[in-house]
């Protein structure tokens, strides 16, 4: 099997068992290369400690020359693609200017600064939920798991409420552009861009409102902050926007979705998770390793490097599997089980080192209360078809879960 499969067609992530493969890869070649026609070849990584030793080192693996296979294999220079952004988004920038730009947000997202916001995104989740309560059934996906990341990150962005429709479609089209569901006229690239294209002008307009009337939010935070004595460019604020609603959204989502799905597979695991609180965060963690949501991040090689005997040559990319190294045998006891019990549970769906995602905490916060509420309130919610996924290598996102429950009338 090592040899038959494409881990870069997103056609296999809708289809085919990539968690096969990896398992295969841990075992026969765990630094795998793939040579590819016309595009450059990568190496694949697929075990844990390989995955966090090139985590932990942005010194010989950066994240400059892009961190996905997909945005940095054909970029169009006509276009406002995300190669522009590689060195300007904190995704695509290394130590020490990351840690810079970094530190303008850090305090927003720290457990402390979002406690006080928890009975805000409590009532989000309560309000997304009372839309559907009454019917019996919904999409999980659209009508819940999805709204409430979107409302939240909006709201620290102060992109206003009648817009939050339209950054879920845009966030759509672009990490989802190679879904024929997403495109425009059928192309990825088109979609893409005009995606792209549409939101940044959407946050051009917004910095120049908070140039000159600052709030409390990320966007002025971006605007007015202070990098090594001088202020962002327009243009880093621009790409760094553009990352925050797209982060802010996707993984959230995907979690929750993931998470239900995978409770409603294991019913008494939700019961349990249901009456006991104390499972709640192990079990919230689970659910992370278990979804993986981020399946690939990719780095460039600065330098000859060995790794488990692989010599990886300067300017090679290397591609971090995420969902395989939460799956690791040598780190996971019966990694292909699903324990909302599992301890330790070292996981790194939000990644490692000086890139760990900024938005963990509020991805945590986000993920407990929407729990909570869904296992409170629709405790029997079960399965009304099959999940239908994203077609990407790039996101394990479910796209559409049809569920039914009880209907429950809500209190005017």
């Amino acid at each position: 099997m090592v040899n038959d499969f494409d881990l870069t067609n997103p056609d296999f992530f809708v289809s085919g068992d990539p968690h096969a493969v990896w398992k295969e890869l841990r075992a026969v070649d765990p630094v795998h290369w793939t040579e590819r026609q016309n595009k450059r070849g990568f190496w694949s990584i697929t075990k844990y400690d390989d995955a966090q030793r090139v985590y932990r080192d942005p010194t010989t693996f950066s994240s400059q020359g892009g961190i996905a296979l997909g945005f940095a294999d054909a970029p169009d220079p006509t276009q406002p693609r995300m190669q522009y952004g590689f060195g300007q988004m904190m995704i695509t920038t290394d130590p020490p200017r990351h840690g810079r730009i970094r530190q303008m947000l850090n305090r927003r997202f720290t457990p402390r600064a979002l406690a006080p916001h928890e009975p805000h995104v409590r009532a989000i989740t309560r309000e997304i939920i009372d839309a559907v309560a009454e019917q019996g059934r919904c999409d999980l996906v659209v009508d819940v798991a999805a709204k409430l990341p979107t409302a939240v990150i909006c709201e620290m962005l102060a992109v206003p409420r009648e817009d939050w429709d339209l950054m879920f479609a845009l966030g759509n089209m672009t990490v989802g552009n190679e879904d024929p569901e997403y495109q425009v006229d059928g192309s990825a690239q088109k979609t893409g861009a005009q995606a792209q294209r549409d939101i940044f002008n959407y946050f051009m307009k917004l910095i120049g409102e908070r140039r000159s009337n600052p709030g409390d939010d990320l966007v002025s935070a971006l605007v007015h902050g202070d990098i090594e004595d001088d202020h962002l460019s327009d243009l880093e604020v621009l790409f760094n926007c553009f990352l925050l609603i797209l982060g802010g959204q996707e993984t959230t989502r995907n979690a929750i979705t993931g998470g239900m799905d995978a409770l409603m597979r294991c019913p008494a695991d939700r019961d349990r998770l249901a009456h006991d609180p104390a499972l709640m965060r192990t079990g919230i963690e689970e659910i992370l390793r278990w979804t993986s949501p981020i399946t690939h991040i990719m780095r460039t090689a600065t330098r000859a490097v060995d790794l488990r005997g692989r010599s990886i040559r300067e300017g090679d990319r290397v591609v971090i599997w995420n969902p395989s190294a939460n799956r690791d045998e040598e780190v996971f006891a019966d990694p292909y089980r699903f324990d909302i019990a599992r301890k330790p549970n070292d996981h790194i769906a939000f990644g490692y080192g000086e890139h760990f995602c900024i938005g963990a905490n509020l991805a945590r916060l986000e993920l407990r209360v929407m729990l909570d509420e869904l296992l409170r309130r629709m405790p029997d919610m079960a399965p009304a078809g099959p999940p239908e996924r994203l077609r990407s290598n790039l996101l394990a996102g479910i796209k559409h879960l049809p569920v039914t429950f009880t209907p429950a009338r809500v209190a005017a």
